[in-house]
C-alpha cells in the first residue's frame, strides 16, 4: 500500500533477506547453516520471541563491514520506499555487533552513509535509535551509551529491545537517566510478551515518549485510559504479532478496538525479512484482516507522523507538515 506513512518500528538487522544474506556470507567468507535461501526462508517459521531471536542473532555473522551495514540499509530505504514510507526511524542493535568483534563505528558509520542520502535517493527521511539489548547487563547498556559519545551527532535516540519476559524496564533505569542528560530521545519495547505492567514502567522509570509494540495494554483499562489521555504512541507491529504468536491470527488482533478506544496507534514491520512483509504489507493486511476502512488507514498514516521525532526545528515540523498533507491529499485505489 502506498498510502504514505512513517515507519517508527523497524529493526534494520531484521530487514536482512536471505538473498543479502547470502551474498554478504561469501563476501565475507562465512558458511551458512543453510543450503540456500530456499530452505533458510523455511526456518522463517517461530514458536515464540526466543525461537527468532536464535536465529535472528546467528545471521547477523554475515555483518561484518561498513560496506555490509550500508548496503543493508539502502536495501530496507529502496523497499521502504517502494511502499508509501517517507519517513524512518531505524533501530539498531550494537551490543550484538561489538560482541563479535565489529567496532561501534563500522556499524554507525556504514548505517550513516546510508540514511546520509536516503532522502536524496529514496525521498526517505530517517533517524537512528540505538536500542539496548533488555537480555544483556544494564552495565553493557551503560558501556554501549558511552561508546556513541562519539557519534551522536547520528543518533537520535535509545530504546530497549530483545527478550522481554523477566527483563523489566527498570533494570534500565540508569541508562536512560543518562541517555536523557545527553539530549536523546527516549522510547521501549513493552507489553509484547511482556506484561502491562513493563509498559507502566517504561513511561515511570524510563520516561519514554513512545511505546514500541504495547499490544498487552489492553489487559489493563486504567493504563489504555492514562495512554489515551496522555497520547502516548504505540508502534504496533501486527504480522510480527502473528508470526510470534502473540495473537494467534492475525483476524484477532486488537488494533481496531484500540483505535476505537483512542490509542494513537501506529502500523510498522518491526523485522520484515522474517516476518512476511513491509510497512505497506502490514497496511494491507490489517485492511483486509480486520476490515479496516480507508478513513481508519489514513488515521494509522497520520499517527504515525505526529509520532515521529520530528520536533527539532521549525524545518522538521515543517516536514511533518508536509508529510500530513500528503496523507490527507491521497486517493486511494
Amino acid at each position: 500500500m502506498h498510502l504514505p506513512k512513517a515507519e517508527l518500528h523497524l529493526h534494520i538487522e531484521g530487514t536482512l533477506e536471505p538473498e543479502l544474506a547470502f551474498e554478504l556470507a561469501a563476501r565475507n567468507g562465512i558458511t551458512l547453516a543453510y543450503a540456500d535461501t530456499e530452505q533458510l526462508r523455511k526456518a522463517y517459521l517461530f514458536d515464540d520471541l526466543q525461537s527468532f531471536l536464535d536465529l535472528y542473532y546467528g545471521l547477523m555473522a554475515v555483518l561484518r563491514t561498513e560496506e555490509d551495514f550500508e548496503e543493508l540499509a539502502d536495501a530496507y530505504l529502496a523497499r521502504a520506499a517502494a511502499q508509501g514510507v517517507r519517513h524512518a526511524e531505524i533501530f539498531f542493535d550494537p551490543q550484538a555487533h561489538t560482541a563479535r568483534g565489529v567496532p561501534f563505528a563500522t556499524v554507525v558509520e556504514g548505517l550513516g552513509r546510508a540514511l546520509d542520502r536516503s532522502e536524496e535517493r529514496h525521498g526517505v527521511s530517517t533517524r537512528l535509535i540505538m536500542c539496548f539489548l533488555r537480555d544483556q547487563s544494564a552495565e553493557s547498556a551503560m558501556a554501549t551509551l558511552e561508546a556513541a559519545k562519539p557519534h551522536l551527532h547520528r543518533i537520535t535516540g535509545v530504546g530497549l529491545d530483545s527478550a522481554e519476559v523477566g527483563h523489566p524496564p527498570a533494570k534500565f533505569a540508569a541508562v536512560y537517566e543518562a541517555a536523557g542528560a545527553l539530549g536523546l530521545r527516549k522510547v521501549a519495547h513493552a507489553g509484547e510478551e511482556g506484561p502491562a505492567a513493563y509498559v507502566r514502567e517504561a513511561l515511570d522509570v524510563l520516561g519514554v515518549e513512545r511505546i514500541d509494540h504495547g499490544l498487552r495494554c489492553v489487559e489493563d483499562p486504567d493504563l489504555v485510559e492514562r495512554l489515551v489521555r496522555e497520547r502516548v504512541p504505540l508502534t504496533l507491529c501486527p504480522l510480527s504479532n502473528v508470526r510470534l504468536r502473540a495473537v494467534d491470527v492475525l483476524a484477532e488482533h486488537p488494533l481496531p478496538r484500540m483505535m476505537a478506544a483512542g490509542l494513537l496507534c501506529t502500523v510498522n514491520s518491526d523485522d520484515p525479512a522474517y516476518f512476511g512483509g513491509y510497512a505497506g504489507d502490514n497496511f494491507l493486511a490489517v485492511q483486509e484482516a480486520l476490515g479496516l476502512h480507508q478513513e481508519q488507514l489514513r488515521e494509522l498514516a497520520r499517527n504515525s507522523f505526529e509520532a515521529a521525532f520530528l520536533d527539532g526545528g521549525p524545518e522538521e515540523e515543517a516536514l511533518r507538515a508536509r508529510y500530513l498533507a500528503e496523507v490527507a491529499a491521497y486517493t486511494f485505489p
